[in-house]
């Protein structure tokens, strides 16, 4: 798959969604409330994911997407405009 300004795009907005529901879990975590209750009462009706996609979210490593889609960008860019 070729590396677009469009799929730059939509990877930096899925990663920003994806932190907006990690906020979300984390507003209304406690250790004595299972994750499936806070999912169906705050997650669910809020961001309308699946729990699978949930545990996909826990599993993301914000940091080296992050890292990824800037060099992706650098990539299709050329590099910064302040270099």
């Amino acid at each position: 798959m070729a590396v677009t300004a469009q799929s730059i795009g939509r990877k930096r907005n899925l990663l920003h969604r994806y932190k907006l529901v990690m906020e979300e879990f984390e507003r209304h975590y406690n250790p004595d409330i299972p994750i499936t209750v806070i999912y169906r009462k705050h997650i669910y009706p809020k961001f309308g994911i699946s729990r699978d996609t949930l545990y996909a979210i826990f599993n993301t490593d914000f940091e080296a997407e992050k890292a990824k889609i800037e060099a992706a960008k650098a990539k299709v860019y050329g590099g910064s405009l302040f270099d």
